[in-house]
């Protein structure tokens, strides 16, 4: 048996995009039904402190969905970049 190597690590560190974007739909059903959970309850026995719970989750919901927006915007950039800099053959 050979020694573990201490630079190699256990963990799949590999994030893909359908996995993101799949993980951020998850994140938007779990608010929706959140929202949907806190609207149907009365307004004498809603916690003032859900709704602010529930404002914080969705700007963190909101925060995400931009990253991707932004993740995207520079994978766009990087292969206009590639494609502008090829030389024709």
């Amino acid at each position: 048996m050979s020694a573990p190597n201490p630079n190699q690590s256990n963990i799949d560190t590999t994030i893909n995009f359908s996995g993101l974007i799949q993980s951020y739909k998850t994140l938007q059903s779990n608010l929706q039904i959140q929202i949907r959970n806190l609207a149907a309850s009365t307004g004498a026995s809603a916690n003032p402190s859900a709704f602010i719970l529930l404002q914080f989750q969705m700007s963190q919901v909101t925060q995400v969905g931009e990253s991707i927006s932004n993740i995207i915007s520079q994978v766009n950039s990087v292969i206009n970049h590639a494609v502008a800099q090829q030389q024709p053959r």
